[in-house]
């Protein structure tokens, strides 16, 4: 979901200057691509050299792919990666599907893979991932339109009636458990805003039931596994903050406008995945010894990055964002 969001405003720049923009992402972040302004279409491929836990390489989803691509008929392709992904594998199937003008980021010599090598070292490098992916919409010549001032956003979406308002979202689940905030944090500070008087909703998909019951703990509404994802960003987007860690409902908060703590566990770095747009604190020892590691369990013992971080701090940080619930000026700003 996140890898997706980032790119939204580099999708817009190339929207501006295209007929159709068609979205090829993969099955954890087809939704996400599904309420990305500018797209008008979106194909759902698992490329088995983008996702974490990959299977063998199918040579016939790989043939069904290439079909798909080329019943599109496509002028041109921007394959947007992470900093740490190769854009090539990508960029052969769309070659041999008769795409005849492919732009990307790319370290590795392409040879006649690509139209525009985009190529970003050193400090230039170090870019929030949604400019650094504007920055190669931008070298494969597209700008975006006049008056659109390059934040994360998606399509408009109803924040719930039903909800007491103001409200605070407490997000605990993560996609790799190294980015997971301690469930016991999440419950004691669910239960410090409460006390302080502070609404409490908490979210997570349907795996994440027994945590977010857990972390509400009958003192908050819990709506675990009871949201698609259109329905949780109109949740976040009526918050008035937002308590997640670095994991794609952050960056969906970020999309909708909505201040957030950030949870931050440095195994990827703050400067490029830190929530992007929005106010927020950032919390977690950004200099512990798993920082930049990419880990998806954490590799030290009692994952200090983040268990160190104290409920009161995270408190403290809803409040620096939008005040006491008595303070409804700014709580609701």
């Amino acid at each position: 979901m996140g890898d997706v969001l980032v790119t939204g405003p580099a999708v817009r720049a190339l929207a501006a200057g295209s007929d159709h923009v068609t979205f090829l992402a993969g099955p954890l972040g087809r939704t996400a691509a599904e309420l990305l302004p500018g797209v008008d279409e979106v194909l759902c491929w698992e490329a088995p050299w983008v996702v974490a836990d990959p299977g063998p390489v199918d040579p016939e989803a790989v043939d069904s792919l290439r079909d798909r691509v080329a019943e599109g008929r496509f002028d041109r392709a921007v394959i947007f990666t992470s900093f740490h992904q190769s854009p090539l594998p990508t960029a052969l199937v769309l070659r041999l599907a008769g795409v005849p003008w492919i732009g990307a980021i790319s370290v590795d010599y392409p040879g006649s893979l690509l139209d525009v090598r985009h190529v970003l070292e050193g400090p230039d490098d170090d870019l929030p991932e949604p400019e650094r992916a504007l920055s190669l919409a931008r070298a494969c010549g597209a700008e975006l339109p006049e008056g659109d001032d390059g934040r994360l956003a998606i399509r408009p979406v109803r924040p719930p009636e039903h909800l007491p308002h103001p409200y605070v979202v407490l997000h605990p689940g993560t996609s790799a458990p190294a980015r997971a905030w301690p469930a016991e944090h999440h419950r004691s500070t669910c239960t410090r805003l409460t006390e302080l008087g502070f609404h409490v909703v908490v979210t997570g998909g349907p795996g994440e039931r027994d945590l977010t019951a857990y972390v509400a703990d009958g003192e908050a509404q819990d709506l675990g596994g009871l949201l698609d994802l259109e329905e949780l960003a109109g949740v976040l987007a009526g918050a008035a903050a937002v308590v997640v860690g670095n994991t794609g409902p952050a960056h969906l908060a970020a999309a909708v406008g909505t201040p957030v703590v950030s949870l931050f566990a440095p195994t990827v770095p703050a400067v490029r995945w830190a929530p992007y747009g929005v106010r927020s604190v950032l919390l977690g020892d950004q200099g512990a010894p798993c920082r930049g590691t990419r880990a998806l369990t954490c590799p030290v013992p009692g994952h200090p990055c983040l268990a160190t971080v104290q409920p009161r701090e995270v408190v403290g940080a809803v409040v620096d964002l939008c005040g006491y619930p008595d303070q409804s000026e700014r709580f609701v700003s």
